[in-house]
């Protein structure tokens, strides 16, 4: 659990949406993810958690900063090089009924990847380990001859699951893999991906904004704003104390299966209006939307520290108790966020 896998460090993706307009859409984010784990990384609509799944996995070019795997730069790879790393980094996408070729049968659709990489033998071969596959993620081999529109969604996301472990990948992104499912679905395909990564040591970058499934299954959490990283902790520290008031007010907005403490618990509401991505000032840029806001709060922008071992948070209610707990703490928030 020790070695990372992936290393981001000050990625940035911008996009241009008018002549003189940008929008930040990652802006300054740097965190790793551990071999063998599970980061979750959640946040609102649009504050850019899929983006930087796609930006590490080369999908987007950067348009500042790096994105490392075992080492290497992601945006540098060429040759064999590039060829290993699309076979080792898989996705899931978010929406299984855009995502599959309704045009190809689905052991074709498994097997391409095996195909591309060479890792099949005669057709028999790879039919075999198309069926595999599929009885992996609780599908029957018989399955592998139709096609996608006979499918549920749920039975959908199966088959993307297969087809990114066609390729035997090392690390799996799984850009919101369940929020297009019926909630009945969205359990089984959470545990299906917890028992996969199980039996075969998988590692995952888990992106949703389900705050429930997130906690079920990964073992940090970054929290992101508007392509910012404000918290980022391991699972129970974060869902149990969290200290950004972000953080506070999407947990508090997660419903309690029970009447009693539903109405006794603490709710944190946000006010006013999101600030622009295009234009998010030079400040804090939850500090208009947040009760706890100071002078400072808009003036200068906090930076990502270390408020308790293992747990970060960007937010200047900490600037004083970080300063005064320890040479450690000073060193990770001046690198700007390699936190976890």
């Amino acid at each position: 659990m020790d070695e990372h896998l992936l290393e981001v460090r000050h990625l940035k993706k911008y996009f241009r949406t008018g002549k003189n307009q940008v929008q930040k859409a990652v802006d300054d984010v740097s965190f790793y993810v551990r071999k063998g784990e599970t980061l979750g990384i959640v946040g609102e609509s649009g504050c850019g958690k899929t983006t930087c799944g796609r930006t590490c996995m080369g999908i987007y070019e950067a348009t500042e900063g790096e994105v490392l795997y075992k080492g290497m730069r992601v945006g540098s790879l060429r040759g064999k090089e590039k060829r290993r790393f699309t076979k080792e980094v898989q996705m899931i996408f978010q929406d299984p009924y855009a995502s599959l070729d309704p045009r190809m049968k689905v052991g074709d659709i498994i097997a391409e990847g095996m195909l591309a990489h060479n890792m099949a033998g005669n057709g028999r071969e790879c039919m075999e380990k198309v069926e595999e596959l599929l009885a992996a993620v609780g599908l029957s081999g018989g399955h592998r001859d139709r096609y996608v529109h006979e499918f549920s969604g749920g039975q959908r996301q199966r088959i993307g699951i297969a087809r990114s472990l066609a390729v035997e990948p090392e690390l799996i992104v799984c850009d919101e893999p369940i929020s297009a499912l019926d909630v009945s679905v969205q359990a089984q395909i959470v545990n299906l991906l917890m028992t996969l990564q199980e039996e075969r040591g998988l590692t995952y970058m888990f992106i949703a904004h389900d705050l429930s499934m997130v906690r079920y299954i990964s073992d940090r959490v970054a929290v992101m704003y508007l392509g910012k990283i404000v918290e980022i902790a391991p699972s129970g520290l974060l869902y149990n104390n969290p200290k950004h008031p972000y953080t506070r007010a999407l947990l508090s907005a997660v419903p309690i299966p029970d009447p009693k403490a539903q109405a006794e618990r603490k709710r944190f509401s946000l006010r006013g209006e999101r600030t622009s991505p295009a234009n998010p000032g030079s400040g804090c840029r939850f500090c208009g939307r947040c009760d706890e806001a100071t002078d400072i709060c808009a003036q200068e922008e906090p930076m990502l520290r270390e408020v308790e071992k293992g747990h970060f948070a960007a937010c200047h209610l900490y600037k004083e108790e970080s300063a005064s707990a320890g040479p450690d703490n000073g060193q990770a928030g001046a690198k700007g966020g390699n936190a976890g």
